[in-house]
C-alpha cells in the first residue's frame, strides 16, 4: 500500500486468512475493513461520511458478535460461522450488519476499480456509477437523493490520489492488488449469503 495509508491499514485484505473452504477470518476481514474507513478519513472529504458511519456501525455489529462467546473464540472465529449460527438462533444482528458492511465494500471496490481502469474519469462520475450499480437499489429516495449529492462533491482525482501516496503506477498497481483482493472476498460472500438465503428478510 501507499506510504500515505501505509501507517494506517493494519492488514491488507491480500493478508485475510480464508480457508480451503472459502471461510473468512472474522477478526482479520474486520480490521482489513477498518483500513476503508481510515481511508476515508484522509480524504476527509463530507461525500464519504454516510458510507463511513454505515461502514463503522456494522463493523461493531460482527466484532461484537464474534466476541460474545470469550470461553471458545472459535464458535464466531468466521464469518460464515457467525451467519449459520444466527440463522439458527433467529436475531440476526450480526448478519445483517455484516450484509450492509459488504454492500458498502462492494461500492468501495467497484468505485476505486473503475476509478483505476479510467483514468479520465473524475472521482465522482467513478463513485457514482459505483452506487446506481450496488448500494442504489436498496435505498430509498430520500436516501438516493442524499447520496446523489454526496457523490458529486468527491474530490477531485489529483487530490484524492496524492493523499493515498501519488497519482502514479507504482500507488496505482498496489490500491488495485488491495482492491483485486476485497473483491474476491465479497465474492465469497455473497456466493455463501446466495448458498442459504441468508439476506432473506433483511
Amino acid at each position: 500500500m501507499s506510504k500515505t495509508l501505509e501507517g494506517l491499514i493494519t492488514r491488507r485484505f491480500q493478508d485475510v486468512t480464508v480457508s480451503e473452504a472459502g471461510h473468512i477470518n472474522t477478526a482479520e476481514f474486520l480490521e482489513a475493513a477498518e483500513g476503508v474507513v481510515k481511508l476515508f478519513d484522509i480524504l476527509e472529504s463530507a461525500a464519504f461520511y454516510p458510507v463511513k458511519t454505515d461502514m463503522t456501525a456494522n463493523i461493531k455489529k460482527v466484532r461484537e458478535k464474534s466476541l460474545s462467546n470469550p470461553s471458545d473464540p472459535t464458535v464466531y472465529d468466521t464469518l460464515q460461522k457467525i451467519i449459520t449460527a444466527e440463522a439458527k438462533e433467529g436475531d440476526r444482528t450480526a448478519t445483517q450488519g455484516l450484509l450492509w458492511l459488504k454492500r458498502g465494500l462492494e461500492l468501495t471496490a467497484m468505485a476505486l476499480k473503475r476509478s483505476l481502469e479510467n483514468q479520465k474519469e473524475t472521482l465522482s462520475e467513478s463513485f457514482t456509477e459505483a452506487y446506481n450499480k450496488t448500494l442504489k437499489q436498496y435505498h430509498g429516495f430520500i436516501v438516493k437523493k442524499m447520496f446523489g449529492v454526496a457523490m458529486m462533491a468527491c474530490p477531485d482525482r489529483e487530490t484524492f490520489y496524492k493523499k493515498i501516496g501519488g497519482d502514479n503506477e507504482g500507488a496505482h498497481e498496489q490500491l488495485l492488488a488491495w482492491v483485486t483482493a476485497l473483491q474476491g472476498l465479497l465474492n465469497e460472500l455473497n456466493i455463501f449469503y446466495a448458498s442459504g438465503a441468508f439476506d432473506k428478510g433483511l
